[in-house]
């Protein structure tokens, strides 16, 4: 298994200014003081990448289009993903633990997440199957590495110059490669919904992203068959607020609310959950998420 290999990482959170309320709120250290407790030991992860994919709805539309497009392809061949902005690298894990002849490489400007996840990662069987590295997606990657696919979940509307990453995306994919994008949408995914509302959401360089926008974006990039598809509708948004933006709001409060946390999804994760399912079934005309495909055809 590789180590973190470091590469340039000038990608950095915008600075919160003007267009930002004072009580927007930042996810990042509510994120990370949450990671030191879950990575003590590889069983509280397993555990931490349960709970992400149950309470993040956005984690069961990637699931579902990973599934569908992994099983697309020959299964007599190593299937490359370019996990692009990893995180805690809960995607990764999931795709070379489902899927035996998936193979990732699994990239972030955070080398302390990488090393965590390198750390966990190595404690599997699948240590082997996961490359981790730092990298900002707007450096140019080299066409050497050929993808079939190239996963993007909520990393960019945190980039500014995410033209930059698409054309990286379209050089390094394989022909008939794919890539699969998740990201708030501008119809309220940042939680602005009118003109003059400011980011929820501390980090975000954009409120969200229009579907058109987001098509031409791809499309100049030399990607096609561009498809889009909303997610958190009606129920995904209360799914939303019930499982993820309350609790999170009050442990960027204070900490000290954590304790109610296990009492409190014990009675709302039930109903959050269900949510998150009737919310996978339907077909929503609009919604504050947009998940995103496309291909290079050649």
């Amino acid at each position: 298994p590789q180590s973190p290999v470091p590469f340039p990482a000038s990608l950095t959170p915008r600075p919160r200014g003007s267009r930002y309320l004072r009580g927007a709120m930042d996810y990042d250290p509510v994120k990370d003081r949450m990671g030191r407790f879950f990575w003590k030991t590889p069983a509280r992860t397993k555990a931490f990448y349960r709970a992400l994919d149950a309470v993040f709805l956005r984690s069961w539309y990637v699931r579902r289009q990973l599934r569908e497009i992994v099983a697309s392809a020959p299964a007599d061949r190593p299937f490359r993903v370019l996990d692009a902005g990893t995180g805690f690298g809960q995607y990764a894990y999931w795709l070379v633990d489902t899927f035996p002849h998936v193979e990732v490489v699994a990239v972030d400007v955070k080398e302390d997440y990488l090393l965590r996840a390198r750390a966990f990662l190595d404690a599997t069987p699948h240590g082997d199957r996961v490359t981790l590295g730092v990298r900002d997606l707007t450096h140019p990657m080299s066409d050497e590495d050929a993808f079939d696919l190239c996963l993007s979940v909520d990393v960019m509307e945190h980039i500014e110059d995410d033209r930059a990453v698409f054309r990286n995306f379209a050089r390094v994919l394989k022909p008939g490669g794919w890539v699969l994008i998740n990201t708030p949408s501008d119809l309220g995914g940042s939680g602005v919904t009118d003109e003059g509302d400011e980011s929820w959401i501390g980090e975000h360089v954009r409120d969200g992203y229009n579907a058109d926008d987001l098509r031409e974006k791809l499309e100049t990039a030399g990607l096609a068959d561009v498809r889009t598809e909303y997610a958190y509708g009606a129920w995904g948004s209360a799914a939303w607020r019930l499982l993820v933006k309350w609790p999170i709001a009050a442990l960027n409060t204070t900490w000290a609310t954590a304790p109610l946390l296990a009492p409190y999804y014990a009675v709302a994760g039930p109903l959050g959950l269900a949510l998150n399912r009737a919310d996978l079934e339907a077909e929503n005309e609009a919604g504050t998420g947009l998940v995103a495909t496309a291909r290079k055809l050649r």
